[in-house]
């Protein structure tokens, strides 16, 4: 009897299904949800319910609650590769790649030539670092539909991240014909055209991004890295303060009760925080603002850097306090991150404070390594490969038998500084006689600057270590990619930044031959190896 009444009272819902969906395209989720709520009060396991609601709450970005209904929603039918490919899109938001991938994959079981689901497919693939799989999977996409115009762009993203930007480029261009304005696509093309050290071209493509999107601030990031790259220093700073808003640097940035600090505001009896944000070279690199605070006024200077780089900066004048990251803060008056103070002090390419040294290691740390050095002269120092987790580490670093040039000569007195070797350059290092390794004994930049100090030169790919040969004012060879990063500028052998520092710089995208060729003729001008007769002859 009361379930015969039930029934009888049921609503249409198919009915409401439809009025729920329709509210739902139209943004009106507090109708939708209201609708798809009495449908569950009838039929708690309604896929069509369950999973509207879940969509809405990925929409709103209540994405737990998202995640678990449209789990339950799946429960009442494995059949639907629309609740699979919604799944993966939760798990994306959620930063939980594999499953979004496993999510993607059960729904093209279900539709094997689901466009949709390869695209969203391969860019998990391409989240889970597998750029290639996920080529493939961009090229199933547009094998049955030449136009779509997701995976046009998802492909040129996945050859740029192969490191084969011209045809990324082309990619970008075929999308672009699409959606001229789509300013996603006229950044990453932009991206794309700087790697090919095609500087002018790659500010027009952000610039056409930004005017068809004026707010997008990775568009406004990528034209400030080519402004800086071009020397357009007043631009260049204050469009990189976008940083905070892209990326990774976006899970970075600081909230402080104390106010930012760049420039405008007088420091005058005031404790200000520096705190370093992206990597060690960074720090050395912009650290040299630190001691100039004092000089604006400032009471107390107060440095957060990396761990590793405590011991080393501690005693640089002017500074109060070096504080290791995560370690508890001293109160302060305002603070500013270490990227920004080039736009702080208003710095132009003639007024980069260059003087150098401004780091100086400790008298007991140059003697705590002086036992272990060799006594031949010269002794040159080699640092071959960056960190494995930078962006743009395939460019950057090279094998260490790139230099076999120079290992190979038996006159040689090189001192090792990599802290990293990697696998590939294990046996060749342990096989080179005239290499003394010592970089994997360094605990900290403390212990590299002791060895650096009694070195008459540094040859380094772009790395901490070059930064720190250059704040120490030691000679420094340094071995650029093609298309390097912006802080070396273009088409120049020295730096504004290191006045010791000579830059030698690939040609040709990827050509390291010719660097190492140009590092032999700078050692026998510079007469640094007792080998230059052999090298000049």
């Amino acid at each position: 009897m009361l379930s015969g009444l039930s029934h009888s009272l049921q609503p249409n819902v198919s009915r409401m299904l439809r009025r729920a969906l329709r509210a739902r395209e139209e943004a009106d989720f507090e109708k939708a949800q209201r609708l798809y709520n009495v449908v569950l009060r009838y039929q708690s396991d309604n896929f069509d319910a369950l999973y509207g609601l879940g969509q809405i709450h990925y929409r709103c970005g209540r994405l737990d609650t998202a995640l678990a209904l449209i789990q339950a929603a799946l429960k009442t039918d494995l059949d639907r590769a629309d609740g699979f490919a919604s799944l993966g899109l939760v798990f994306h938001a959620l930063t939980r790649f594999k499953e979004a991938l496993a999510s993607y994959d059960a729904g093209l079981r279900i539709e094997p030539d689901s466009t949709e689901l390869l695209n969203r497919r391969g860019v998990a693939l391409l989240e889970l670092g597998r750029p290639c799989e996920a080529l493939g999977a961009f090229e199933r996409v547009l094998a049955t539909d030449p136009v779509h115009l997701d995976a046009l762009g998802n492909r040129g993203n996945a050859l740029l991240k192969l490191n084969r930007p011209s045809e990324a480029v082309a990619a970008y261009d075929k999308a672009l014909k699409i959606a001229p304005e789509n300013a996603q696509l006229l950044t990453n093309r932009a991206v794309a055209l700087r790697r090919l050290d095609r500087p002018h071209e790659a500010l027009m493509s952000a610039s056409r991004a930004l005017v068809s999107s004026p707010s997008f601030a990775q568009a406004r990031f990528v034209e400030s890295i080519v402004r800086l790259t071009l020397g357009d220093f007043a631009a260049g700073w204050q469009g990189y303060e976008t940083r905070w808003e892209v990326g990774l640097l976006a899970s970075q940035r600081r909230t402080f009760t104390a106010p930012l600090w760049l420039g405008k505001e007088p420091l005058d009896g005031k404790t200000i925080l520096l705190h370093a944000e992206q990597g060690s070279g960074d720090t050395i690199q912009f650290v040299r603002y630190a001691p100039l605070l004092a000089a604006r006024g400032a009471k107390k200077v107060v440095v957060e850097v990396q761990r590793e780089l405590v011991r080393l900066l501690s005693p640089m004048p002017g500074v109060a306090a070096v504080i290791a990251r995560g370690q508890e803060l001293p109160s302060f008056d305002c603070h500013c991150p270490l990227l920004s103070l080039p736009l702080a002090f208003g710095t132009e390419l003639a007024s980069i404070p260059s003087g150098v040294p401004y780091i100086r290691p400790a008298a007991d740390d140059i003697a705590a390594w002086r036992s272990r050095l060799p006594q031949r002269r010269p002794l040159v120092g080699i640092v071959w490969a960056g960190g494995r987790l930078h962006d743009n580490d395939i460019n950057r670093s090279m094998r260490l038998a790139t230099l076999a040039p120079l290992l190979e000569l038996p006159d040689a007195s090189l001192v090792s500084l990599q802290h990293d070797v990697r696998e590939e350059d294990a046996a060749l290092l342990q096989a080179c006689t005239n290499v003394l390794h010592l970089g994997n004994q360094f605990h900290d930049f403390a212990d590299t600057a002791g060895v650096v100090a009694q070195l008459d030169a540094v040859i380094s790919v772009d790395t901490a270590v070059a930064h720190l040969a250059g704040a120490m004012g030691k000679p420094l060879l340094l071995l650029l990619p093609f298309a390097a990063d912006f802080r070396w500028l273009r088409e120049r052998q020295d730096s504004p930044w290191y006045p010791t520092a000579r830059l030698v710089r690939q040609p040709k995208f990827g050509e390291w031959d010719s660097v190492v060729a140009a590092l032999r003729s700078e050692l026998a001008r510079a007469r640094l190896l007792p080998f230059t007769r052999k090298l000049s002859a």
